[in-house]
């Protein structure tokens, strides 16, 4: 078994849930008050159930490292190998936590190709019929049988986001970002609802990186049928 080189760097890893672009003042609506954009880089990285944290890691639960944006979520200590079909392996992929009721890997397209796994771009959570792969703890090795995907881009909304948006969970929005000599619009964001959520969009570590997100100067939700643009 052959291992291939992380193209994500320490300061990649540090910023996977670093926020890169937010608007200093909120903004209130007639129901309260809303939360500012933010956008972030999600890094590869898994979601395990609590009997594969006690096959790989032989302990009950995820030892939390750092809080992600959104409140009861966290990166944990814990990082696992994710070794595809080519036998070429991914070292020290971060586990997020809380458990799930699935594991689950969220790759970018180059890993994919790395791995030799052909992505299916789905919803975090959507696993069924998705490709597997063997992941390789400390203290043991899951091989499962489905579970690894792309995760298609998304936008997290409360309730008072989807009031100011017009937007229903299910909905589509798109991303226009303003990028020095790289102005980007990617299409298609999911709006994934829910209460006590703060708006946020998740990209991966491919689609950041072709914006050049790290230096956008705006960033703007766009709603599809009406080319009108809402900037926070």
């Amino acid at each position: 078994m052959s291992q291939i080189a992380s193209p994500i760097s320490r300061t990649d890893v540090e910023r996977l849930v670093r926020e890169v672009v937010s608007k200093r003042l909120q903004t209130t609506t007639p129901t309260g008050t809303r939360n500012p954009l933010v956008v972030n880089i999600s890094a590869r990285h898994c979601h395990l159930t609590h009997e594969h944290v006690r096959i790989l890691f032989g302990k009950d639960d995820l030892t939390p490292s750092k809080d992600l944006y959104q409140d009861g979520y966290y990166a944990a200590e814990e990082t696992v190998a994710v070794v595809g079909p080519r036998r070429r392996m991914i070292p020290n992929v971060r586990v997020l936590g809380p458990c799930r009721g699935d594991s689950q890997v969220e790759l970018a397209f180059t890993d994919g190709i790395s791995l030799g796994i052909d992505l299916p771009v789905r919803i975090s959570g959507d696993v069924q019929g998705t490709p597997g792969c063997i992941l390789v703890g400390p203290k043991g090795v899951v091989d499962l049988d489905q579970g690894v995907i792309r995760a298609m881009r998304h936008v997290h909304m409360g309730p008072n986001d989807l009031e100011y948006y017009n937007v229903k969970n299910g909905d589509e929005l798109h991303l226009k970002i303003e990028s020095p000599g790289c102005t980007t619009t990617l299409e298609n964001l999911v709006v994934r609802a829910g209460e006590n959520i703060k708006l946020e969009v998740h990209l991966d570590t491919d689609e950041g990186n072709a914006a050049n997100l790290e230096h956008a100067t705006n960033v703007e939700l766009v709603k599809p049928a009406t080319c009108g643009c809402q900037s926070h």
